[in-house]
């Protein structure tokens, strides 16, 4: 299934999931009440309400609480995750991107998979407008796959971590480089490089979905980024150093996770513009239209703008 959040036409936000290419359920409408009307109220409870959805009829076209997608605004698809982890775990972004900077691998990145909190109360959504930060004069993208967390656990093994997954969307890690640079000089970080913005969307897919898909420590999934119609990221989601599996381990060591959490993998293999280098492409500047596409996942468009004053 593919969960979304999404604004009706009179401005109530509400969630579902996907009937079709054309069509989105309003979950606690279709459902008398049954269900909730935010996702994540249904994260919390997911293996129940999953289990209610499984046992309504067959939903139509026709059916109370369905809505054409054209009818609707989609939203992020969790628009406040409860925390956002963000992981380091695909070695050839931390390789070239340490090389470009004349840095040499460190061994410390294989031995832990490592990651950083950032603003979870900053998350948008496809097609929303990322404001560029005022003294940010290097922005950059990051194409990204992120978990959302379905389960409370603590302690969780990898062997059994996959069970805590409820499932995945795309993530875009934006980034302020001149800011991240400054402020990592310091010893700490990044912080105020990353807390302006980071998208997820259009929808969850549930793990279910992509079983089929899965090869390595992650998924055959295709990944690739595009700037004003041009490709210039292209990586695979099959390529993780870390699993997801292995990032909750290590996020879940000494404390609890709960349902709506959301962990990202880090950047993809040529997933951002720091890696790539400008002689590839420019840092981004107001008017540029990024396209983050994941196979199974769909297509995350946002356009960068500069706030008004």
């Amino acid at each position: 299934m593919k969960f979304v959040t999404f604004e009706k036409r009179d401005g109530t936000i509400r969630a579902g999931w996907l009937l079709d290419q054309h069509h989105a359920v309003d979950m606690y409408e279709a459902s008398g009440g049954v269900l909730p009307s935010n996702l994540l109220a249904f994260l919390e409870n997911s293996d129940a309400f999953l289990e209610r959805i499984a046992s309504l009829s067959p939903y139509t076209n026709e059916h109370k609480g369905v809505y054409p997608l054209n009818e609707l605004r989609l939203l992020a698809p969790l628009p406040i995750p409860k925390s956002f982890r963000d992981f380091y775990a695909f070695e050839q972004h931390v390789k070239t991107a340490r090389e470009n900077r004349g840095l040499e691998m460190i061994s410390e990145w294989y031995e832990i998979p490592v990651f950083y909190f950032s603003n979870h109360l900053a998350i948008k959504g496809p097609g929303e407008e990322i404001i560029k930060p005022a003294t940010c004069d290097w922005l950059d993208y990051e194409l990204e796959i992120a978990c959302i967390i379905g389960k409370e656990g603590k302690n969780i093994s990898a062997d059994g971590a996959e069970e805590y997954i409820f499932g995945y969307c795309i993530l875009n890690d934006w980034s302020a480089r001149d800011l991240q640079r400054k402020e990592m000089k310091v010893g700490l970080g990044p912080a105020k490089g990353k807390d302006f913005s980071t998208s997820i969307g259009p929808w969850i897919v549930t793990k279910d979905e992509l079983e089929p898909f899965k090869l390595g420590k992650g998924f055959d999934l295709s990944m690739k980024a595009r700037v004003n119609g041009v490709l210039l990221s292209e990586g695979n989601m099959k390529d993780l150093y870390y699993s997801f599996a292995e990032m909750i381990e290590r996020a879940s060591e000494g404390v609890t996770l709960y349902p709506g959490e959301m962990i990202g993998s880090g950047t993809v293999g040529t997933g951002c513009i720091l890696e790539l280098g400008e002689k590839v492409h420019r840092w981004l500047t107001p008017g540029d239209q990024i396209e983050l596409e994941i196979d199974q996942l769909g297509v995350l468009q946002n356009e960068i703008i500069v706030e008004e004053r």
